[in-house]
């Protein structure tokens, strides 16, 4: 009897012990799927990344090359967190033979004034489908969709005040036909005073959405002009649609003093002008990897998840077969200038557009863009700030996910190597040791008291320095 009442009090005491873990289980999943909700909510919670088709195909990409490059996307780059493919300008143009920008450009529209894309590159547009069967192709690869428009309306809309949709307005009561874009010819502004302005980006918005876009990138509206009103009027249309649109702005230098207005409206905007495979350019257009330092600098304290300051595409690789700039071409930064061009992008926390040829990679670049310790600074780290810069070096530091010492980009700005050399107080880190790993080459330098490192013209190195006794047995967690 005695051994039946322990057995007993034992299974009871299990029961209880059952209940409590169910109860726990229960309140944890309940609280995760709270935090997953509340995540999601979030749009952009890192900084986006995917493949645009301006660097390499201009406004020629034709749905053949679109499907190619998301293929080659979703076997050899989706693991790394690589998803949004994008349709850069033109694809409603039906004469690209007219060439890029060209005031003769015809287009293609449908009744309610809307771009659609143009059937002879875009075949699978037919019949009124628009974008939605290669958005349909794109997500069943696991990735997502975008396009790019400019700000505004159809110029041909308006001519022929062709009916808004859902709305009770035509198109010349929502154009501004004083208002049109410096350097391309397609549309008018929008007159922000009028109801029709916002019935026509709500109507386009809807159309995107339609289509299964997860991605908008807005062109002339960032800069040279920025256009406040408008960029509001998209982001109010998008947020109507009830699909989560990650919206884009360009063309940079966006103005820093609007940052808290950007912030609210966009997950992503451009700090320059283009940056095309240049070092150094005095000139607005194009701009250089050299150049973004300084912005990077100003701009940093303002990343956070949903919104992202954007340092432009990576062109890196092969920008070809009709680049957007320039001749078709392999990148004329050197290796490791592409190098610090992944660098600072990571470290600053930029959204990574690849813009080179993805079906052209060699095993260089995609050891590149497959970097997953690199990514994870990208995707997973804090604070970014330059700690040193001047015309010959610049030292920039983050915090990594795992609040484990720090992040530490080291920059040769000169056109000759250079030795630096810089203590863990240079940096302002307080201890006298930390473990070197190289985030590059994916090695344990060991405890180190002091950054030493010498460095080809242009080229970068990038380490985590971490408290832990050897950074590698971390380095599953805190890569990608």
């Amino acid at each position: 009897m005695e051994m039946k009442s322990i057995a007993r009090s034992a299974s009871s005491l299990l029961a209880v012990c059952c209940a409590a873990c169910a109860f726990l289980v229960l309140i944890l999943a309940n609280g995760s799927g709270r935090a997953e909700a509340q995540e999601q909510e979030v749009l952009a919670a890192t900084p986006p990344m995917g493949w645009n088709s301006w660097d390499s195909y201009g406004e020629t990409v034709s749905e053949a090359d679109i499907r190619s490059n998301a293929d080659w996307m979703a076997k050899h780059l989706k693991v790394y967190g690589w998803e949004y493919v994008v349709v850069d300008s033109g694809w409603y143009v039906k004469n690209h033979a007219a060439g890029t920008n060209a005031a003769a450009a015809q287009f293609s529209l449908d009744t309610n004034g809307r771009y659609t894309p143009a059937i002879n590159t875009i075949p699978s547009a037919e019949n009124g489908a628009g974008f939605k069967p290669l958005a349909d192709y794109v997500h069943s690869l696991g990735l997502k969709f975008g396009i790019h428009i400019l700000r505004g309306i159809p110029r041909e809309a308006v001519r022929q005040d062709l009916p808004i949709a859902g709305s009770r307005y035509a198109a010349k009561a929502a154009a501004d036909t004083n208002d049109t874009c410096p350097w391309n010819p397609f549309n008018y502004g929008v007159n922000v005073h009028s109801p029709a302005a916002q019935a026509y980006y709500d109507s386009v918005a809807r159309l995107y959405a339609d289509w299964g876009v997860d991605f908008l990138k807005v062109d002339c509206i960032a800069s040279h002009p920025y256009k406040p009103e408008e960029i509001r009027m998209i982001s109010l249309a998008i947020r109507k649609t009830h699909r989560p649109i990650v919206l884009g702005l360009s063309p940079g230098p966006a103005p820093l003093e609007k940052a808290a207005e950007l912030r609210r409206y966009a997950q992503m905007w451009r700090i320059s002008d283009d940056i095309w495979d240049v070092w150094f350019s005095d000139k607005d257009f194009p701009q250089g990897v050299g150049n973004q330092f300084a912005r990077a600098a100003k701009w940093a304290s303002f990343s956070g998840p949903g919104h992202w300051p954007d340092a432009d595409m990576l062109p890196i690789g092969r920008l070809e077969p009709a680049a957007g700039w320039g001749e078709a071409r392999k990148s004329r930064l050197t290796r490791d200038e592409q190098r610090t061009l992944l660098t600072l992008w990571s470290i600053f926390r930029s959204p990574l557009i690849m813009g080179g040829n993805l079906t052209l990679c060699d095993e260089w670049t995609e050891s590149a863009l497959t970097n997953a310790e690199l990514i994870g600074v990208d995707q997973h780290s804090s604070n970014s700030h330059a700690v040193i810069s001047n015309d010959k070096a610049a030292v920039w530091m983050s915090t990594p996910a795992s609040d484990d010492g720090a992040y530490v980009a080291v920059f040769n700005l000169d056109s000759a190597p250079q030795s630096l050399h810089y203590t863990w107080q240079d940096l302002g880190l307080k201890k006298s040791q930390y473990n070197l790993r190289d985030i590059w080459e994916h090695k344990d330098l060991g405890a180190k008291d002091a950054v030493d490192v010498t460095l080809a013209p242009h080229a970068s190195a990038i380490y985590w320095a971490s408290e832990q006794s050897t950074a590698a047995t971390l380095q599953p967690a805190h890569a990608f």
